[in-house]
């Protein structure tokens, strides 16, 4: 039995009966989902929230990765007692497609062939990881999620469930996100992909065969990114020029800097967990990511298109993030002001970057719980 303080884990399968259909035209099955629940439903299924993890994020959002024995990623959010009560809420995620946490993604067999899928896997975007949560939705028999949230890549997906299937979304918190991805985030994105391909243990995606893994491609994917999730003030007030172990340099290519240091144990603990056709296929998606593509442009008609002014809104960004700085938020708040629908927005102070979302943030944690609080009590939710 499923309770406030331990998570559950659980995998649904889509079969060749009702394949899913990506954007791209191609149709997959059997697709695989992972997913992990913690809280309990209630007898209206009315008190389901589903988090949308970012790019290197997975389902384990609380306790233990079953996988790589670390940590849950939104542990500061989640839990009882928490923002995202465990008490109160029955708190949903699952591994995104395209993933390598147990979700179908590039390093699993396709039945067609008996062999990984590599880059014969289809090109994916975030409106088919989007339907293919809604399956999983649909599985568990809920009708109106009470709330989607998530940040970075996870706004992505709340942006696109608000706009896609507005009925089953109550309210919306997107974090610390954009409603399509930059030149500048292509740009970097880019970087990432191409040393994973410039290594030469990639073999074209089909590592897995030959037994290695592009570890010094994937690494240097990492590291880059990883500088894009942090604000110059954090890493000079943690690093500043400060030297590894050492009382002067070396004059040669060691990792002489604090900053060196950590970034290289950043890429290669990344590495041990994580595939890096996942990340080729992951990447891609959030850059062909723009919600208003498909209404010429204008980001409100995807709000207004299918009804999303129905879904209110709670927006977050924080002010030293320049990957998906306010001002990518406030364009989506404007769209949704133009759109009529109902929205609420705030800029938390803070020197830690994009990562902010992750951490122990007092305003962040405030600002949604006063949120969600006045929402389940327009929900009829309050005091079950």
């Amino acid at each position: 039995m499923a309770d406030a303080t331990t998570a559950s884990q659980g995998t649904f399968v889509i079969t060749e009966a009702q394949p899913l259909t990506l954007d791209s035209g191609r149709t997959l099955a059997p697709v695989k989902v992972a997913y992990q629940t913690q809280g309990v439903l209630n007898e209206d299924k009315s008190n389901a929230i589903l988090v949308c993890h970012a790019l290197t994020g997975d389902q384990y959002f609380s306790g233990r990765n079953l996988l790589t024995d670390r940590p849950g990623w939104w542990e500061t959010m989640i839990g009882p007692g928490k923002t995202l009560d465990a008490d109160r809420y029955f708190i949903i995620c699952s591994n995104v497609l395209g993933g390598c946490m147990g979700t179908t993604g590039p390093k699993d067999i396709n039945v067609e062939t008996g062999k990984p899928f590599g880059l014969n896997f289809p090109v994916i975007t975030i409106a088919d990881m989007v339907r293919l949560q809604k399956r999983l939705i649909d599985h568990l028999g809920i009708k109106q999620l009470f709330c989607v949230t998530g940040g970075s890549m996870g706004g992505m997906q709340v942006l696109q469930w608000a706009a896609n299937y507005p009925e089953a979304v109550y309210v919306a918190v997107p974090i610390a996100t954009a409603a399509r991805h930059s030149a500048q985030n292509i740009a970097f994105h880019e970087v990432g992909r191409q040393a994973i391909m410039a290594d030469p243990d990639w073999h074209g995606g089909d590592y897995y065969a030959q037994g290695v893994v592009p570890k010094r491609g994937l690494a240097v994917a990492r590291m880059a990114a990883h500088i894009t999730y942090l604000s110059e003030a954090a890493l000079q007030d943690k690093f500043d020029r400060n030297l590894q172990d050492r009382a002067e340099v070396s004059f040669g290519f060691d990792a002489d800097f604090q900053v060196e240091s950590y970034l290289r144990h950043q890429g290669s603990s990344f590495v041990d967990r994580f595939d890096a056709n996942s990340y080729l296929y992951i990447t891609r998606a959030m850059d062909y990511f723009d919600l208003a593509a498909e209404y010429d442009g204008v980001l409100a008609n995807a709000f207004r298109a299918r009804g999303a002014v129905e879904t209110e809104f709670c927006i977050v960004s924080f002010t030293s993030d320049w990957l998906y700085p306010t001002a990518e938020n406030k364009a989506v708040v404007r769209a949704l002001n133009a759109a009529a629908a109902k929205v609420s927005f705030v800029e938390v102070e803070s020197d830690k970057g994009h990562d902010a979302f992750l951490l122990d943030e007092p305003e962040m944690f405030t600002t949604l719980g006063g949120f969600l609080r006045a929402a389940a009590v327009r929900r009829g939710l309050a005091g079950r």
